[in-house]
């Protein structure tokens, strides 16, 4: 997080309420930490409700990123919710998920990731359908081998380039892009550019550009007794069509709604909508 002069400067042009709420979540919120092979995990653990929620951010995330729609949920759902540390594989990323709900008493959790976490979402329902409830798949893609060939040059150039040089690639790729594909969502703006502007490491993307990546085998949410979700954009910059359409050919028992052309991260931008569909699904109106 950015310390209180670079957050005022980079919040300035964000609404004074979403601004006062977002600092509001991070003071009354403090972080809990849990070990996992050596990496420890940040988290936060709030709410209430017998159902246990799990929130599994993108490459770009961390714990708060949700924080508008987990404050939605909190009344009726116990929800979890971290941030990655810089851990390249599927199965590492799951060993400190497992090491959480563990911590936390949690037998069995409802899963909802968007687009990295929804690939790591998929991963647990293959791995681990035990643990999990329900499961929504959030502008994200199904394994697939079109990623990594289309950004192979980039992955070996990127361990040689500056942290300065990438950070500065990423918010102008949120200027040019992300931005624009919100609605231009100030709050949207605002806090991908904190992440890139120290909040995110370039350990931590790199680590998560090899999860995005890692191949495993799509489980069958059906056999397994998992109730899926997929949950999409119209006009995903970061998922093109093609592995939209992947993901629906993947799970064809899925249920699927789309939240309209809102962009690639929802869950900050109309977050209302966002935590509206969580509740239809978790209570089983969206089938």
């Amino acid at each position: 997080m950015a310390n209180a002069e670079t957050f005022q400067k980079i919040y300035a042009r964000v609404d004074p309420e979403a601004r006062r709420s977002l600092e509001a979540f991070r003071r009354d919120h403090p972080l809990k930490q849990v070990s996992a092979s050596g990496d420890t995990w940040d988290y936060v653990a709030l709410g209430k409700g017998e159902e246990t929620v799990l929130f599994l951010h993108g490459m770009a995330g961390a714990y708060d990123i949700w924080w508008q729609v987990l404050e939605r949920l909190a009344d009726q759902y116990r929800i979890i919710s971290t941030t990655y540390p810089p851990v390249e594989s599927l199965a590492s990323l799951t060993l400190g998920i497992r090491a959480i709900l563990a911590e936390e008493q949690v037998q069995k959790a409802n899963i909802v990731g968007s687009s990295l976490g929804g690939y790591l979402a998929q991963y647990l329902v293959a791995r681990h359908p035990e643990l999990i409830s329900r499961a929504v798949f959030a502008n994200t893609f199904p394994p697939n081998e079109v990623i990594a060939g289309k950004t192979r040059l980039a992955a070996q150039l990127l361990p040689y380039l500056p942290s300065s040089l990438l950070m500065y690639g990423l918010r102008q790729n949120t200027e040019k892009r992300l931005y624009p594909a919100s609605g231009h969502s100030e709050i949207l703006r605002a806090f991908l550019l904190e992440q890139y502007s120290g909040a995110m490491t370039k350990a931590q993307f790199l680590a998560r550009y090899h999860c995005v990546v890692d191949p495993f085998e799509a489980p069958n949410p059906q056999e397994l007794g998992v109730p899926a979700l997929i949950l999409e954009t119209d006009n995903d910059p970061l998922v093109e069509e093609s592995l939209r359409e992947m993901l629906k050919t993947t799970y064809p028992p899925a249920a699927v709604h789309s939240l309209g052309a809102v962009g690639h991260f929802p869950y900050l931008n109309v977050p209302d909508i966002y935590a509206a569909a969580l509740r239809q699904f978790l209570i089983g109106a969206i089938t």
